[in-house]
């Protein structure tokens, strides 16, 4: 993929060759081309007009749809550009947009013009020894470089500048280069026209005067700068080029990736970040940071190379993820996945903050506490592990008596009584916390425990599992061990999920129902057949119909909104559905993922893959043979083999705050939310609202009125205008005013405007005002006002988070400047002190001087009175 200069557009292309052309703007795939090849790079130009892709030995020049074109229709190609004897791999604009060099497996560069130039034709640069990898212009000139597999920096110097190129005319002049600003006319693409370009090399004499002639000048061998890395073959994968800066970053497939100096090809600085392939690189458009991609390890690293410093480090699950969960403030979500990894994901901004690897096998379960200090977790290596939230750490493991591969795990109301349920061991066993001891064993069920949970009311302490020996059992965990209800189901139970209020639990069964029971008495109260709604697609290799198919389709997963009256249920399809749980209808149905390299996306087979001995992938090629590895040899397999995973969604969730909802599925961790822009919801909409009328009397200051003819017309500016109008003494008074029908739209506006305003004290005045008001009516419809509730906590939480970091900052910046301060003034007391006595010394010995120089005087007076006095 690649991101126009200016912002606009963003091309990308798929592993089938589906290039698509995207707008940032509307964020829409704006039109779709299918090549059928494989895109091996993608590159606009500096001055967004063109574009240029790779397609097996040739190049394909487009024109980018926008203003400065006058043509709005996607994908009208302008060149095509042929001579390569192989796959092309690499592109590279000039800094003007005229020049492309192109770079294939045939280990040459060839380099060619959008126009006719008099004194430029296609030039070929040759002397590599292995496929092109990357090539780059040098900034406002036509010298090149060219990166090959083997690890060669080649330098290229052109006999010509930039400036001096000039246009062949129509009537067979020559013209000079418009300048920079001129609209240049579009020559229509003359098909063929690359097969009789002529190719320019450096020892070709003919028209050494006229045309440009390429020299290389170095050539530089990057693998001997790297340390440690003797043995086998390295190869270069990938690199980039920054041209302000002159700063090539080059990366390897043993993971390590060097920082250059060019054109003396300097080393700056050579590291490792792993020992996977890095297959991209590129800079930022300062030169600062350089972003690195390692595709086996899910891994993305943002590096700082002058203050050697990482700027950002991303990686996700080595393998699929099985289970999450939502923090109780639905700021954090915490995934794990079969690589025995647990990850903790920041909602906001959509990375992940850190990463626990203490389990030894796959992660099956996870839950927070309510208190959201400490993440539970079960794994089938039999453990089940406590994180500490504050401290990062694996502070408590508890274990089984035996050996057990543990499939669910969860905490009670209380956050101290633990349960895990048994995969291979049919049992379900319960610890303390605080303890650390195993409390009881639960035995009853004859088959795998599917699910377990805690009753979420704060006065139950029942626990509800649910076995594929068809029976969901209802125990009551602190009171005694025995089962307190068995109650049969019509198939395997997969999954269970309670109702916020702790009255009623729903069962999703093998034959693609949910059951609704009523806890206290175990009568059922409702079924949805999901079944028709979940579908189901037919696999490359499957044997059977996908209406077949679909008869085996079921939930493994499923959750409860937080007002308990929909219920969210996803499992072996693409497809995440809603329901109503009192009318047992479908509400809502998601599609996962249309990626067709997935099995099972489309209901039927392409006749194309159809073969008369069934489809065509599963029939077994041996036409050249298999080249399988002998057991105790060295040589390679060489053996093709691949796998096409299925579309499943493992687990999902709701937000506690009820505005959007996490599904772990094939494709990773997928977050839908509610958009809060596009919808119109008026509430008792009256043909006098209008937001004229809202403005005049917010003039008046009707503030009372203005506020409730805003909250009806539902338009968040004119809400957010008479809210931020109201003086901050009359809030109270607005408050106790506001009516119990308008009191949710209301909160729930100042939940949502509490995470982006600026007035924070001014929105808090309104929450403790409203909350000081109506809070008897609020607890009494909990229930209802759940979600708002947490969103609520969610955001205020969050500004107080960050700007506690920001006051501990200012602290202590404010103490290093007073201690600063105290330092200076106790060196500047000791200095004056010591100048001080410096000068009392100094004088001190002049006086002594003066002194001395008296007394000589008066010795000699009196031997020379003596002395005369002898005389006489």
């Amino acid at each position: 993929m690649d991101l126009s200069p200016n912002g606009v557009s963003l091309i990308a292309a798929n592993e089938d060759g589906e290039v698509q052309l995207i707008s940032l703007i509307s964020r829409t795939i704006l039109h779709r081309l299918r090549t059928n090849r494989t895109i091996n790079c993608v590159k606009f130009s500096p001055d967004s007009k063109h574009f240029a892709i790779t397609k097996e030995d040739s190049a394909f020049v487009y024109s980018a749809p926008g203003p400065h074109s006058r043509d709005y229709s996607p994908f009208s190609m302008e060149r095509v550009l042929k001579g390569a004897y192989d796959d092309t791999t690499c592109l590279a604009w000039s800094s003007c947009s005229r020049l492309v060099a192109v770079g294939a497996k045939d280990m040459t560069v060839r380099i060619y013009a959008l126009h006719k130039f008099s004194n430029l034709s296609v030039c070929c640069l040759g002397g590599m020894t292995d496929p092109a990898v990357a090539t780059f212009f040098e900034a406002n000139s036509l010298d090149c470089y060219s990166l090959s597999r083997g690890g060669q920096l080649a330098v290229w110097e052109s006999s010509v500048e930039l400036d001096d190129l000039q246009l062949v005319g129509e009537g067979g002049k020559v013209q000079k280069e418009r300048k920079e600003g001129e609209e240049d006319d579009i020559v229509e693409a003359v098909e063929g026209a690359g097969d009789k370009s002529e190719t320019i090399t450096a020892e070709d004499d003919t028209g050494a005067n006229t045309r440009a002639i390429y020299k290389r000048t170095a050539k530089h061998f990057l693998r001997d700068h790297l340390e440690g890395e003797g043995g086998g073959r390295v190869e270069l994968t990938c690199g980039d080029y920054h041209q302000k800066t002159k700063i090539l970053v080059v990366g390897f497939d043993t993971g390590a990736f060097l920082l250059l100096s060019l054109p003396d090809c300097s080393l700056v600085h050579s590291l490792a970040i792993s020992e996977q392939q890095i297959s991209s690189v590129r800079f930022n458009s300062s030169g600062d940071w350089v972003v690195l991609g390692c595709p086996e390890l899910g891994q993305l690293l943002v590096w700082e190379w002058q203050s050697e410093t990482y700027v950002m480090k991303q990686q996700g699950h080595g393998s699929g993820m099985a289970c999450l969960v939502y923090s109780p403030d639905g700021s954090l979500v915490a995934t794990g996945g079969e690589d025995t990894k647990i990850k903790i994901w920041n909602c906001s901004t959509g990375f992940c903050f850190v990463t626990f690897a203490e389990h030894e096998s796959g992660v099956t379960g996870l839950a927070f506490t309510p208190n959201g200090k400490v993440v539970i977790s079960s794994s089938l290596d039999g453990t089940v592990r406590a994180f500490d939230m504050t401290r990062y750490r694996n502070f408590k493991t508890l274990t089984t008596p035996r050996p057990v591969q543990l499939s669910c795990v969860g905490v009670d109301s209380s956050g101290d009584l633990i349960a895990a349920g048994g995969l291979d061991v049919f049992e379900v066993y319960l610890w303390s916390l605080t303890t650390g001891r195993l409390v009881e064993v639960l035995a009853g069920h004859e088959g795998p425990v599917g699910g377990l949970a805690f009753s979420p009311s704060p006065t139950s302490t029942q626990l509800a599992t649910v076995s594929w020996d068809k029976t969901l059992r209802i125990w009551d965990a602190v009171g005694t061990s025995a089962t307190r209800e068995a109650i049969a189901l019509g198939s395997d139970g997969l999954a269970l999920a309670w109702r916020p209020d702790g009255q009623m639990v729903s069962v999703a069964t093998l034959t693609g129902q949910v059951v609704t029971f009523d806890t206290r008495t175990g009568t059922q109260m409702g079924t949805i057949d999901g079944r028709r709604d979940l579908g189901s697609g037919k696999g490359d290799q499957d044997k059977i119909s996908a209406k077949k198919k679909r008869e085996a389709a079921h939930f493994s997963s499923l959750c409860y909104s937080a007002d308990g009256s929909t219920i969210l249920a996803g499992g072996q399809s693409k497809h995440i559905c809603i329901y109503h749980v009192g009318e047992s209808l479908l509400l809502k149905k998601f599609e996962v993922t249309q990626n067709r390299s997935f099995q099972g996306m489309d209901e039927t087979i392409n006749r194309r893959k159809m073969t008369e001995f069934g489809p065509l992938a599963s029939v077994e090629d041996r036409s050249d043979g298999t080249a399988l590895k002998l057991p105790g040899s060295k040589a390679v397999d060489m053996s093709s083999r691949s796998l096409r995973l299925e579309v499943r969604v493992t687990a999902l969730q709701f937000s506690p705050t009820g505005r959007s909802f996490c599904a772990v599925s094939t494709e990773g961790l997928l977050v839908y939310s509610l958009d809060r822009h596009l919808v119109f919801d008026p509430l008792d909409l009256d043909t006098k609202i209008t937001p004229q009328r809202i403005r005049k009397e917010l003039g008046k200051k009707n503030y009372n009125k203005a506020l409730v003819m805003a909250i009806k017309l539902a338009e968040k500016p004119l809400i957010r205008q008479v809210l931020e109008t109201v003086p901050h003494t009359d809030i109270s008074l607005m408050a106790q005013q506001t009516s119990l029908a308008h009191l949710p739209s209301l909160l729930m506006f100042v939940a949502e405007e509490a995470e982006v305003t600026r007035h924070i004290q001014f929105y808090l005045l309104w929450t403790k005002a409203l909350l000081l008001s109506h809070g008897t009516y609020l607890k009494s419809e909990s229930k209802h006002n759940l979600p708002i509730l947490n969103l609520l906590i969610k955001n205020l939480t969050r500004k107080s988070e960050d700007l506690g970091k920001i006051c501990d900052h200012n602290k202590y910046g404010i103490r290093y400047l007073i201690a600063l301060s105290e330092t200076k003034r106790k060196e500047k007391v000791a200095r004056d002190i010591t100048e001080e006595s410096d000068d009392e010394m100094e004088v001190m010995g002049k006086v002594t001087e003066v002194d001395g120089d008296d007394d000589s005087d008066v010795d000699m007076t009196e031997l020379a009175a003596k002395w005369s006095d002898g005389e006489e």
